[in-house]
């Protein structure tokens, strides 16, 4: 990603843009957590939300339910945190952005493959036309995989433990039966 992908400006004076996971605040932000036995076996794959201007996490995690820093499958363990600089509106489009979407996302059936937690995050930057660019859900998860900055260490080994001692059953299985 370029320099202007990701917000560096942490010094405004309007607001605090600072990344906080231990009061669970994660202002202009793309968040992602495990979800259970999922990433175990796909450590690509995960629950991801979204975060508005004060850093509140809004994620859809479920039929016909958006929820409020209350992530469906626990906290973040990885984050991206973006420059709301370019989202059509600046702050107050980031936050029209995420708004509208969590309504329309409110009225919708969950769907694992099709229409789900990434979908709503895609919709949302669609929405503030972050970028001018085209969003969906495979574009987010290979961005934020790839990009993306884990909270702590502990959230690596909460993310790849369980892969890593699957494949390492798998390879003394596979060597020694």
């Amino acid at each position: 990603m370029k320099d202007n992908d990701v917000l560096s400006d942490t010094s405004s004076p309007i607001m605090d843009l600072t990344v906080d996971p231990v009061r669970k605040k994660f202002p202009f932000c793309i968040v992602w957590t495990p979800i259970p036995f999922l990433t175990y076996f796909f450590p690509f794959i995960g629950h991801m939300g979204i975060g508005t201007s004060s850093g509140i996490i809004r994620d859809f995690a479920g039929p016909y339910h958006v929820s409020e820093d209350n992530m469906a499958f626990g906290q973040p363990t990885r984050y991206l945190q973006l420059n709301y600089q370019n989202a059509r509106g600046g702050i107050q489009g980031w936050d029209s952005a995420v708004a509208e979407a969590s309504e329309k996302y409110k009225g919708r059936m969950h769907n694992l493959c099709l229409d789900n937690c990434h979908s709503h995050v895609a919709t949302a930057l669609e929405l503030m036309n972050y970028k001018n660019q085209r969003w969906n859900m495979i574009k987010l998860a290979c961005i934020l995989f790839i990009c993306g900055r884990f909270v702590s260490f502990c959230g690596a080994v909460k993310t790849f433990l369980p892969f890593l001692l699957i494949v390492t059953c798998i390879t003394v299985l596979y060597l020694f039966l």
